[in-house]
């Protein structure tokens, strides 16, 4: 099978599968250009709600395909760079549900979600200094700000592969689920975020994000949509909400 990225989007949720198996899922670079235009497609759909990365198999990503990072005029680097910012950037809520090797490139995909839920057993590394090249900086921030200084540094310096367990104490991920358990526990996860509300969602992925400058903006999404009414309305009638606000640019119609 040739390399390439899967998607399909079932019940809200779009789930993007890397898909490589002769080489554990590496990303080519035909995978890393393909990945944004991907993504924007996805955040337009007005059925997507959500989005999960996955691999093929029983691994999520090895990292680049190292064979392509000796040709001449290599982009790989700045290639995977500009597929990390697009799925960072993706204005509905992201999830890497995890299961074996995330390493180098995988581990940037995965750092670059919302979220991160990993299967026992899954190794976690970020390897530049095994070949010798410089993470990006924009990665590196990211890094630094999901795991702390230190614990960053410690991926980086030494390369070194780290379990869940530890994974799970620096915040590299925020779920470790028993074998065989992954998939339902993402499924249960993802159909909680298709009934909450987006508008909610959209402010906190941007507040968290680091835009602090927006309050009157979205203090007025909230009243022109009615979600904060119906919230409350469907809270006191103990009715599920029927949140209307949808992300700008998606197609979808607002209330």
């Amino acid at each position: 099978m040739e390399p390439q990225l899967q998607h399909s989007v079932t019940d809200g949720v779009a789930t993007v599968v890397i898909s490589n198996p002769a080489k554990r899922n590496a990303m080519t670079a035909a995978m890393w250009r393909a990945l944004p235009g991907l993504l924007a497609g996805l955040a337009a759909d007005r059925e997507v709600r959500a989005l999960v990365l996955t691999g093929a198999g029983t691994t999520f990503c090895a990292g680049a395909d190292i064979s392509t990072l000796r040709e001449p005029g290599d982009e790989q680097q700045s290639l995977a760079v500009r597929a990390e910012e697009a799925l960072a950037g993706f204005p509905k809520p992201t999830l890497a549900a995890v299961r074996g090797h995330c390493v180098g490139g995988g581990s940037q995909l995965a750092a670059a979600c919302d979220l991160r839920f990993a299967e026992e057993g899954a190794l976690f590394g970020v390897t530049p200094a095994k070949l010798g090249i410089v993470y990006p900086a924009s990665s590196t921030r990211r890094l630094v700000a999901l795991v702390g200084p230190s614990a960053a540094k410690y991926l980086l310096f030494s390369g070194e592969l780290v379990d869940t367990e530890r994974a799970l104490r620096t915040g590299l991920v925020d779920e470790v689920l028993p074998a065989g358990s992954l998939e339902k526990r993402v499924a249960e996860f993802t159909r909680s975020l298709t009934a909450r509300s987006r508008l909610t969602q959209a402010a906190a992925k941007e507040f968290a994000g680091g835009r602090t400058d927006r309050d009157a903006y979205w203090a007025e999404q909230a009243l022109a949509s009615g979600d904060t009414a119906e919230g409350v309305a469907a809270f006191l009638e103990r009715r599920p909400p029927r949140f209307t606000w949808a992300v700008p640019g998606d197609g979808a119609e607002r209330g």
